[in-house]
């Protein structure tokens, strides 16, 4: 893959790169802020961009306005966003529409480099991937009202799996269920949340993020 990265940690951007390149990845751009990072992915046309949220001048939230506006810019502009903070805000704008090939990883959270290696690929190859504590917290913003609600505990299970792009097999083999049980709690949840079922589990992580994004 051609990758670019966006990184202010001068030893976590180089590392980064390098650990790429190991793997027989190009690393087209490293750049440590939000304007580079634009000029980088206007340049390259890359395959996956890796982007911290907090970078220069203010340290705040640049790094994921300048995802959402490559990916309004460029719709389907994989973006994997890799930080050690959940934006909620911005990460529902980031997260919204049809387009995937965008995740959400937190750096503290990846015990192997493979799981992160794995994520970049399925995000380069248009899936959406999504670090369980970000779903939990866009979860917790959306409040206990409407249709969510009504979901059960175990529902809500197994709408935060499929919210992390689990396949009703990964879902199985998580909740310790069968085939057929997941497949009716999947039924119920659409139904509940007035969201059509979908054989795509990709599009179906999508249609959830709208839901809580409404």
């Amino acid at each position: 893959m051609r990758i670019v990265i966006a990184e202010d940690s001068a030893i976590l951007r180089q590392g980064l790169a390098e650990l790429l390149g190991l793997r027989g990845h190009e690393v087209v751009a490293a750049v440590k802020n939000a304007d580079d990072l634009r000029s980088a992915v206007r340049e390259h046309g890359p395959d996956v961009s890796i982007v911290d949220i907090r970078m220069p001048p203010t340290h705040t939230d640049e790094g994921l306005r300048a995802a959402i506006d490559l990916r309004a810019e460029q719709p389907g502009c994989a973006i994997l966003v890799f930080s050690q903070y959940v934006e909620t805000t911005y990460a529902k704008q980031l997260l919204a529409g049809e387009a995937g090939a965008v995740g959400y990883l937190l750096k503290d959270r990846v015990a192997e480099v493979s799981d992160f290696l794995t994520a970049l690929e399925r995000v380069a190859a248009g899936e959406t991937v999504l670090d369980p504590e970000v779903v939990r917290q866009l979860f917790a913003t959306t409040g206990q009202a409407g249709p969510l609600a009504e979901l059960t505990p175990r529902e809500r299970e197994i709408l935060g799996l499929m919210a992390q792009g689990r396949s009703n097999s990964a879902i199985a083999a998580e909740a310790f269920l069968s085939a057929g049980s997941v497949e009716k709690y999947v039924t119920s949840i659409f139904g509940k949340l007035g969201l059509p079922p979908s054989d795509g589990h990709n599009r179906r992580v999508l249609a959830v993020l709208r839901y809580l994004d409404s």
